[in-house]
């Protein structure tokens, strides 16, 4: 079994190593049965023990808890749900897509909160996220969202705009012409999280089942290499991964997002980041990059450009590109040129989960017992939260505001099966780095970009 600590900085920076508790011994009987151990099923199973304390919960895990994408993000709790509110309101209604995102900017303190009341040191420092504006096209789209926003009725206090010197003040990007600003984002540990959950609900008496894979879920069991696990109800919690299970290969589309994490850098150089209050950070640009300022000092860093891989293939080398990581680092030291004669400490990656329609869901199909959550699109710290309250009261049968939010039941419909999947995947990372570019050579939006934002959510 993989050792964690190889996994990401989150992981080694514990110290000691994650020790796999012990499999599944056979066939097992249960009211609850989760697939999945990172964040939505570890979510799923603490609530279900707050609801009901005397329900018998058993989580199966092919690796350990947090190996997927809880333990390898960014580390930023966020608001940020991957369908706009256009997108969301076409499918409900206005008033839906408002609280829909309202329940996203509860979630943020929901996470702290519990963290907090379970003693877990998440790190935890809701600084918010700055959108840098670094060139007048990155400008023009920042005022235009934050004028979106306010036609929704989100005021100054949920999102704004700053101006190049309040930008400059926060974080030291010499060329920033701005930023937009939401204190609706706390920089956290994500290992730390997933591990203080693991433990809280074991404490409670979950069964947590690490080195159990499972090979299909059905109505009324999961199906292991190690033996069935029968439940009335059976969550599908897996996000990338699902591609593993019978059946899923094309419910999520498998992308990598890949991440290095500098050495802990001087007082001196931080006087020139900025980052005071560990605001989260991207910028404009189209093909992704996300920062934080971590609780020991480091910069961690992130990006999209890593190739979708032939058959939704997921594969240890995947983690690590060399080239994408190359194009990190020239990105990160644009960015802060104080921070270039630092060492890189650690490089990793992972794949996360995409829907066709880029609309994240949750739901519970009470014909069959059958449960899922997931789709986050990279935006999961926060979104599993609320899913796995969420699927906690549609299991319990409560009514409650959560059950009622348009992305409970939503059905996105299967990618196309290959070769055109891996087309559409690679002619859109191209789109998006190539957006990029030409808006530099050109000083003006792109086009093209704008027109493919329509198959993402937007």
């Amino acid at each position: 079994m993989t050792d964690l600590r190889s996994v990401s900085l989150w992981w080694d920076s514990l110290g000691d190593p994650a020790h796999p508790r012990p499999p599944l011994a056979g066939d097992l009987d249960v009211d609850v049965a989760i697939v999945g151990a990172g964040f939505t099923g570890l979510w799923t199973a603490y609530y279900l023990t707050k609801a009901d304390p005397t329900l018998r919960i058993a989580i199966v895990e092919a690796h350990q808890a947090g190996f997927g994408a809880s333990g390898r993000n960014g580390g930023w709790c966020s608001a940020l749900f991957p369908a706009s509110l256009e997108r969301i309101a076409r499918t409900s209604s206005r008033e839906s897509a408002v609280a829909m995102q309202r329940a996203m900017h509860d979630t943020v303190d929901e996470v702290g909160r519990v963290a907090a009341d379970e003693g877990i040191d998440i790190g935890w420092a809701k600084g918010g996220t700055l959108g840098l504006a670094r060139s007048p096209v990155q400008l023009r789209r920042a005022e235009e969202e934050v004028a979106r926003w306010r036609s929704w009725g989100f005021g100054a206090a949920d999102y704004r705009l700053l101006g190049a010197g309040e930008s400059r003040e926060r974080i030291g990007v010499p060329d920033a012409l701005g930023a937009t600003y939401t204190p609706h984002c706390a920089a956290v540990h994500p290992a730390r999280l997933v591990r203080g959950l693991a433990e809280a609900v074991v404490a409670r008496g979950v069964a947590l089942l690490e080195g159990t894979r499972a090979t299909s879920v059905e109505p009324g069991v999961v199906r292991t290499v190690l033996g069935d696990v029968r439940a009335p109800f059976v969550v599908r919690a897996t996000e990338a991964y699902a591609r593993d299970l019978t059946g899923h290969r094309r419910t999520l589309l498998p992308v990598y997002s890949l991440m290095l994490a500098t050495e802990p850098l001087p007082a001196e150089v931080w006087q020139q980041v900025g980052l005071a209050a560990r605001e989260t950070f991207n910028d404009g640009r189209h093909l992704i990059i996300y920062g934080q300022r971590t609780a020991d000092g480091r910069l961690a860093f992130g990006g999209r450009g890593a190739p979708y891989h032939f058959g939704s293939r997921i594969r240890p080398e995947y983690d690590r590109v060399p080239a994408v990581h190359a194009s990190l680092w020239r990105t990160l030291t644009e960015l802060f040129p104080a921070v270039a004669e630092h060492r890189v400490t650690h490089r990793w990656g992972g794949p996360l989960g995409i829907p066709r329609d880029w609309y994240a869901s949750v739901g519970l199909d009470r014909r069959t017992g059958l449960a899922w959550a997931g789709g986050y699109v990279g935006d999961g710290v926060g979104t599993a939260n609320l899913a796995g309250r969420t699927l906690a009261d549609l299991i319990t049968g409560t009514r409650s505001e959560l059950t009622t939010l348009p992305w409970v039941g939503h059905r996105s419909p299967a990618w196309e099966p290959e070769p055109l999947r891996w087309l559409g995947a690679t002619a859109g990372l191209r789109v998006m780095s190539g957006a990029d570019a030409a808006e530099v050579r050109t000083g003006r939006g792109s086009r093209r970009a704008e027109l493919f934002g329509r198959y993402i959510g937007h």
